[in-house]
């Protein structure tokens, strides 16, 4: 790896002044219309009935619906950690200890993957479960657990290519060469590893998978392929591809909204502004490929959009990802477009209307080209909703749960608070 650990500290150094994300973010929260206050606190008390009503039921991990009931894993697949990570959220906005008793008991299930080499998904699976009940709680296995979990994807590495395989065992040759943009959300697990170790290895690994990333998917209007592909042997570029969008050449809206997000957040961790212009590269495109109601089709590019099937996860995803960037930038056209995002997606694509669905947020499509999961719900959708409405309401209670800081001066950053913050927090968050 080029990026030293000499490079890291400097580069977070020189930025890490600049950089007051939850302050920005607080300023703007003080500005936004009474009118989509309401909307977005009306949401976020629909998801907590919602999550009160089925929550104590729930076994395993849901991982989509069908019928509008959730479908289970018992291990977690890959979205694992967005059930107990939408349990957090709930209890910081509710300051309901049922939440929070009830994410930590299925945090606790994931476990068994903290040794997971299989997938790229290690960011998914733990940090909005495990870093998070570390961030909350100060219990310090919720920490180590985590750090496992990050050496694990730090086995994942080609330091030949420079990037982070995304699909199939280590010793499986198929898929040995694909990257795909979701893994710029798996990142931040590396970068919390350094900053909780001290060892470099793991941002110095984060930071060259975004910048391989950033070679190859943006296209020359900001639009990107789910897929890219290389030589596993020489890292020599093959090209895009795609497995969930309409095409290679297409623009899978997910995907898109894991690139804004994941890039700003990896600006966030090293000070590099190269990642923020790509981060902004990235929402130019999406918001000028967004339809009026503001609720994003599956795929900007696929042949029937605007008029195609929708993707609520994406708009809720996109949404906190412009509200970093918003944060990041300090411009608030990108705060203003989130704001439009979630206000579409409270009023347009909640649950509301059926008294059997289990799940917060409907019109989700989960694998168009294979003809799964067309308009359902998912578990992300509803992590990420109420992400990005705490992110409003509540921006110092995210901060503290899942760390909206830049750039620090060495790696030992800031720790899980301490018993009289973690009282005042839960004083403040039932306020």
């Amino acid at each position: 790896m080029e990026l030293s650990r000499r490079t890291v500290l400097t580069t977070a150094a020189s930025a890490a002044a600049l950089y007051t994300a939850p302050m920005t973010t607080a300023r703007a929260a003080e500005q936004t219309p009474a009118a989509v206050v309401r909307t977005l606190r009306s949401a976020a008390d629909y998801a907590i009935g919602k999550l009160r009503a089925v929550a104590p039921d729930v076994t395993a991990f849901p991982v989509g619906t069908k019928s509008e009931k959730w479908v289970y894993a018992q291990n977690g697949d890959w979205v694992g950690g967005f059930w107990p990570g939408t349990l957090w959220m709930a209890w910081l906005h509710s300051g309901d200890d049922t939440f929070r008793t009830l994410a930590i008991d299925s945090a606790r299930k994931l476990a068994p993957r903290q040794n997971d080499t299989s997938t790229h998904d290690l960011g998914f699976l733990f940090y909005p479960s495990w870093v998070t009940a570390w961030r909350l709680t100060g219990d310090d296995t919720w920490r180590t657990g985590a750090v496992r979990a990050a050496d694990s994807l730090s086995r994942r590495y080609n330091p030949t290519g420079r990037f982070i395989r995304a699909w199939g065992p280590l010793n499986d040759p198929a898929n040995a060469g694909r990257i795909i943009m979701d893994t710029m959300m798996n990142l931040d697990l590396l970068a919390f590893a350094t900053e909780q170790t001290g060892d470099a290895k793991y941002l110095d690994i984060a930071t060259a998978h975004a910048s391989t990333a950033q070679r190859v998917f943006p296209r020359p209007d900001g639009s990107t392929p789910h897929v890219y592909d290389f030589d596993p042997a020489t890292g020599a570029p093959i090209g895009p591809g795609t497995v969930q969008g309409y095409s290679p050449t297409s623009c899978w809206a997910r995907g898109q909204a894991w690139g804004i997000y994941g890039f700003t957040t990896i600006h966030r961790r090293t000070g590099d502004d190269q990642f923020l212009a790509t981060a902004r590269r990235l929402a130019d495109y999406a918001l000028g490929a967004l339809s009026p109601d503001h609720v994003p089709v599956w795929d900007y590019r696929a042949p029937q959009q605007p008029n195609d099937v929708k993707d609520a996860s994406a708009g809720a995803i996109m949404a906190c990802g412009l509200l970093d960037l918003s944060a990041a930038t300090g411009r608030p056209e990108y705060q203003q477009a989130a704001l439009r995002l979630l206000t579409a997606l409270a009023e347009t694509c909640l649950t509301r209307n059926s008294a059997r669905a289990e799940a917060v947020v409907a019109r989700c499509t989960r694998n168009r080209p294979a003809e799964d999961g067309i308009e359902i719900s998912l578990p992300y959708a509803d992590y990420y909703l109420l992400e990005g409405i705490l992110r409003v309401l509540r921006p110092h209670d995210v901060d503290r749960a899942i760390d909206l800081s830049g750039p620090k001066r060495g790696h030992r950053g800031r720790g899980a608070p301490d018993r009289a913050e973690r009282s005042e927090r839960r004083r403040a968050s039932r306020t």
